[in-house]
């Protein structure tokens, strides 16, 4: 409206007799109480603490308004109407009744906030095709699966509009972990401009030590930021300033100084204990920060050696292996009955439900080679023992079912070649709520959410990774492309399609085409050098490895 943004709600009634459709203000929000100190009403316009204008499409039968004396609005439908109020302790309600002959439908209209500013961060509203304009598209025959990636990709755009941010309401706060792996899905769908300006953000959260703190006790964020910068420069050949490279080279220094030093225990050279992601347990020494540290250093070796910093680069390389060690020494010690010979939460625990959080080491990590056997027997115990209906069950903090994690799983089996993805993917898909969103966790009998937002970023953005592995997953040396397409979608007439997609080895796009039985494959690569090797691995189909110089090739049928 006038060039600012606004929010457009239609509301529609239906009745078999006359009958009212009633739209009510109320003084709070789905996180607590929104005081509301003034409402009037004129000219097809609700006016709110003098400031915010709701616009209706057409007036009203009749309107009643109430303050906290009276009590609600909703006891003096049947009275005479009023036109305005006013409550001193930030009560009032207020009611608008529209007469509801069969069906009708009522527009209103509520001005946003033009533009906001965020440190060194200045955005301004955009309109959805402006803001996905380059986004990477995906077409697909299921119409449940397209709508939850438009839905998700949305949803990881808003939450990325200032300040990137899991949630909308109680977690419309800043974590480094939740941003970074929010950060990878906008790279991975080609939105790397988002990425790039929250890197300032950043710097200010640094402390002096070079720790990037969020949360006290959280030991897993210099290595998520590392690791995330890296990926960036990967991703899109853009180089990091002199004053990011700065802060990264303290926060490299700042793991020898917290690493705790105890000869003869397991976390001897291991981070100390703390909360970790939250949904472990109690306090420990998890090995999920220290899998993240190993992962952080080992591409901040590679961030400065572009950068022709050889000196970082090399003390980045020898404190990695000195973790890894750590790591790998803490394992070995642990008996053997704790661990059945997968890998725990931490050096102190058995193989339980926080044993999600070492699964880090194979998805998106890629820390231990396709096949470990230690990444896949502690896959199978939690496949077995830490699932419910189909989805996992966190026992612990976040008690219900989590998405997210639920996708982490279903990315080392796709990884490793179990077709076990598959059902993982739909009961995902099955959870989601009518609106295309996920909280963070899932009540079992109830479906609906009882842990944090309903609209939880970290959730949106693992969809959007699973959907562009599908596609285009990567390996250090080589793409895989298609291997994780589903067979019902492969056996279509309909065109799929996804991309493009940022890898280090440039951008990538992937479509298939052709009738059912005759299906052709295309990949177009914008490659930074010499095009990598494209292995082709498409359900019900002959793998092969593409060549570049042909990228267009008819699939065999198995």
């Amino acid at each position: 409206m006038n060039g600012r943004p606004e929010l457009d709600i239609e509301l529609t009634g239906q009745g078999e007799q006359a009958a009212q459709l009633v739209v009510a203000l109320r003084p709070y929000n789905p996180e607590g109480i929104q005081f509301v100190e003034s409402a009037r009403y004129g000219d097809r316009c609700l006016t709110v603490n003098s400031k915010t204008e709701i616009h209706f499409s057409e007036e009203p039968s009749a309107t009643h308004f109430s303050n906290y004396e009276q009590g609600d609005v909703l006891n003096y439908l049947d009275e005479d109407q009023s036109s305005a109020a006013e409550c001193a302790v930030g009560m009032l309600t207020a009611a608008l009744r529209f007469d509801l002959a069969r069906d009708r439908s009522v527009g209103l209209r509520v001005p946003l906030q033009s533009e906001a500013s965020c440190e060194d961060v200045h955005v301004r509203a955009s309109s959805w095709e402006s803001v996905l304009h380059d986004a990477a598209g995906l077409e697909l025959p299921e119409q449940r699966y397209q709508y939850l990636y438009d839905a998700a990709l949305r949803t990881t755009t808003l939450l990325s509009a200032e300040q990137i941010v899991p949630g909308p309401y109680t977690y419309k706060r800043f974590w480094f972990r939740d941003a970074c792996l929010m950060m990878n899905a906008l790279l991975a769908v080609n939105l790397p401009d988002r990425v790039a300006r929250a890197f300032p953000t950043f710097m200010a959260q640094q402390k002096r030590d070079g720790y990037f703190q969020s949360q006290e006790g959280e030991w897993d964020s210099n290595g998520q930021v590392l690791w995330i910068c890296n990926r960036y420069e990967q991703c899109t050949r853009e180089r990091l300033d002199e004053r990011m490279l700065e802060s990264l080279a303290r926060a490299v220094r700042w793991f020898r100084r917290k690493r705790v030093t105890a000869p003869s225990t397991l976390h001897h050279q291991l981070l100390p204990a703390g909360f970790s992601a939250e949904h472990f347990g109690p306090n420990d020494f998890y090995f999920w920060d220290n899998y993240w540290a190993v992962a952080g250093l080992r591409s901040a070796e590679q961030l400065f050696r572009r950068h022709g910093d050889s000196a970082t680069a090399d003390y980045c390389r020898q404190e990695a292996a000195t973790m890894t060690h750590a790591i790998e020494q803490s394992l070995d010690a642990m008996p053997a009955r704790r661990h059945k010979g997968g890998i725990p939460a931490s050096p102190y625990r058995r193989l339980d439900s926080g044993a999600i959080g070492s699964m880090v080491a194979d998805y998106p990590l890629q820390l231990r080679a396709k096949g470990d056997s230690a990444l896949l027997t502690t896959c199978e115990h939690l496949l077995e023992h830490c699932f419910h209906e189909g989805a996992f069950f966190q026992d612990m903090i976040h008690s219900g079912q989590n998405i997210y994690l639920t996708l982490d799983i279903a990315q080392t089996l796709l990884r490793h070649g179990d077709l076990r993805y598959r059902e993982l993917l739909d009961r995902v898909a099955d959870l989601a709520s009518d609106t295309g969103q996920w909280p963070e966790a899932i009540h079992p009998a109830t479906g609906g959410g009882c842990m944090g937002d309903g609209q939880h970023g970290w959730a949106a953005a693992e969809w959007l990774m699973m959907m562009r592995n599908l596609f285009v997953r990567e390996e250090e040396d080589y793409l895989q492309i298609g291997a994780g397409l589903l067979p019902r979608w492969l056996a279509t007439d309909e065109p799929i399609r996804f991309g493009p997609t940022l890898t280090p080895f440039g951008k990538v796009s992937v479509d298939i085409g052709g009738p059912a039985g005759a299906r052709q494959l295309g990949v177009a690569g914008e490659w930074f050098d010499e095009p990598p090797r494209l292995h082709v691995e498409i359900p019900g189909y002959r793998a092969f490895d593409l060549d570049p110089l042909q990228p267009r090739q008819a699939l065999v049928a198995l």
